[in-house]
């Protein structure tokens, strides 16, 4: 059998900026199947090494081929393909070029691009440089998708994208020839598409097999056999390892990992959390009542581009209740937070808040910061000390929980990088000891390492948390449920989580193909004309009612497992267990029936 020829080589490759090194004696190959993910902390050489890869950078030392001919498509963090663009250039000049229409139109993998990536809706005669920057990145990923390059080269592909768009990306890149090399945070993104995993740390590159799940845990072993002395680090790794062990839902590329060596690792780390416990003391900080939309109406703009957003949406927060909430990209999740945090009001209906809710609100621009600050006073400016996990930390020591070395303290907030001012913002809200965090994309430009910290924070917070995010393993890893906005103007629940929001997705779309977006393609009923109004009220009430009978469902199941040799108590917790399943089938059942009569 051959011996594959690789397409890229890098030989002792070493890379300074003044005195800083970031790479030093680096060697790799990338092979014509390769599919590699990179991660690694933010500066530390990730970009660099694709741009030495690539060739848009020479090293200062050492050598880097490619083979004859080979083809190479980029897309970089700077937006390049975009920015490079002529005056006036529009959507079609950068993606399709000189290509005759009834040619790229007869190319089914060109059209899968164009509807994929949103580019159809958005018009091809667009012109580029009146489109925001999140539209100009996915022009960009959209230029290099329909070329037949044979080495694909993407930097952080997934930002601005839904997790819609994510996961049209992931199956499209698994279905496209060629290799792959995508510096990403996104670690739902890695472990569908990536068989393998670099890591770029302390100026070398360390090769891993699979995708995230194999990363943690080759990451764990390898400090367990090397007796690591970071063992809160190592603590951290075998946690995240636990989850996905344990409760990951399935992913669409099997890590090839020993299962005997993740069970060794995570045999006596506990749950991620007990959503009980933590529910039980949520309810005594924050009393019954947390967040009551009720009939709301809010819309942006006016005139012909008036949106309506909602419309006599109901919807009802808990006290300890972990919410996902999600949706495509301009569908006013932004606008739900807001109107929870109280900075807008709807034009109609009304939002409640409890008497004892302090909420703590991270915004998507990190505007709330003190720019003429250093980081160490923005953090005594709330709070010089805290107690973390048992422990009292100082102020300086909290900094460094999130990140901040000793010699970064002192750094000027306005000299702070975009995920360090999301690190620093969400510090300052966690010690204002707020009962109620809206977090708004707190995933941007944070790498895997700053996340899993975030999420074993998190694990612990007793309190009411709601997240928008399109970061797709965290809403699975962090929120006990999910809500979507379709785009209908109401608030979904989506009791089978995310997998369920893309099936109801998929069904939109091809409703709308068929010129029936209600009734999603089906032969109209001779029923009555249900009124909108009452309809979407019992909706929300039903909604309400699968939520409630899932936080039972939970605390039984908590139960069951607390009481495993109590045979009486079993068959009583069973019985009920059964009731709860068969209500909450029965209201989901009734769910479904008003969806298409609405």
């Amino acid at each position: 059998m051959a011996i594959p020829v690789n397409l890229v080589n890098l030989e002792n490759v070493s890379k300074s900026y003044g005195t800083t090194s970031v790479l030093e004696s680096v060697s790799l190959g990338i092979a014509a199947a390769d599919r590699i993910g990179v991660v690694g902390r933010n500066g530390g050489g990730k970009s660099t090494l694709l741009r030495m890869i690539t060739g848009a950078e020479p090293p200062d030392s050492g050598r880097a081929t490619g083979t004859g001919g080979l083809r190479i498509a980029t897309v970089d963090q700077s937006d390049a393909a975009a920015g490079g663009r002529a005056a006036g250039a529009t959507v079609r000049d950068l993606v399709l070029g000189d290509v005759a229409e009834h040619v790229w139109a007869g190319d089914a993998a060109v059209r899968a691009v164009l509807t994929g990536l949103g580019l159809a809706a958005l018009g091809l005669d667009s012109p580029v440089d009146r489109l925001s920057g999140g539209e100009r990145r996915r022009v960009s990923l959209a230029a290099a998708l329909v070329t037949d390059a044979d080495l694909l080269v993407l930097d952080e592909p997934t930002n601005h994208l839904d997790i819609e768009g994510v996961s049209w990306l992931a199956e499209h890149l698994n279905a496209r020839r060629g290799a792959l090399l995508a510096v990403t945070h996104d670690r739902w993104f890695l472990d569908a598409v990536c068989t393998r995993t670099w890591e770029v740390i302390d100026g070398s590159v360390r090769s891993f097999d699979g995708g995230y799940a194999a990363y943690v845990l080759a990451r764990a072993e390898r400090a367990r056999q090397a007796g690591a002395s970071e063992a809160r680090r190592q603590n951290l790794l075998r946690k995240e390892l636990a989850w996905l062990r344990r409760g990951a839902p399935a992913r669409t590329s099997k890590p090839k990992f020993r299962i005997e060596a993740a069970e060794a690792l995570i045999a006596d780390v506990p749950p991620v959390r007990s959503g009980v416990e933590l529910r039980a003391l949520s309810a005594r900080r924050l009393g019954r009542s947390v967040y009551d939309v009720e009939d709301v109406t809010l819309s942006v703009g006016s005139g012909e581009n008036a949106r309506t957003l909602l419309s006599d949406a109901s919807w009802h927060v808990g006290p300890g209740d972990r919410i996902g909430v999600i949706g495509v990209n301009g569908s006013g999740k932004t606008h739900l937070l807001r109107l929870l945090a109280g900075d807008l009001t709807p034009d109609a209906g009304t939002v409640r808040i409890g008497q004892t809710v302090r909420a703590g609100y991270l915004s998507q621009d990190v505007t709330e910061l003190p720019a003429d600050l250093r980081v160490i006073e923005a953090v005594t400016e709330v709070r010089g000390t805290a107690v973390l996990d048992g422990v009292e930390l100082s102020a300086g020591q909290l900094a460094e929980r999130f990140g901040f070395a000793n010699s970064r303290q002192w750094t000027p907030v306005s000299d702070l990088s975009g995920g360090e001012r999301r690190r620093l913002q969400l510090l300052r809200l966690l010690l204002g000891q707020p009962n109620v965090l809206l977090l708004d994309e707190p995933t941007n430009d944070l790498d895997t390492d700053t996340l899993a910290e975030l999420e074993n924070l998190l694990d612990s917070w007793a309190g009411t948390l709601v997240v928008v995010s399109h970061d797709r393993y965290l809403i699975e890893r962090v929120c006990d449920s999910t809500v979507a906005l379709l785009g209908d103007g109401s608030i979904a629940a989506l009791p089978g989580g995310i997998e369920e929001y893309l099936r109801r997705r998929a069904d939109q779309r091809q409703a709308a193909e068929a010129g029936n977006p209600l009734a999603a393609g089906k032969p109209a009923r001779p029923t009555r004309k249900a009124d909108p109004r009452a309809t979407r009220k019992e909706l929300a009430r039903l909604e309400r009612e699968i939520a409630k009978a899932e936080r039972r469902e939970a605390e039984l199941h908590q139960a069951l497992a607390e009481h495993a040799t109590d045979y009486a108590r079993i068959t009583e917790l069973d019985g009920e267990l059964r009731d709860v399943l068969g209500a909450k089938e029965a209201a989901e059942h009734r769910w479904l029936e008003l969806s298409e009569e609405l």
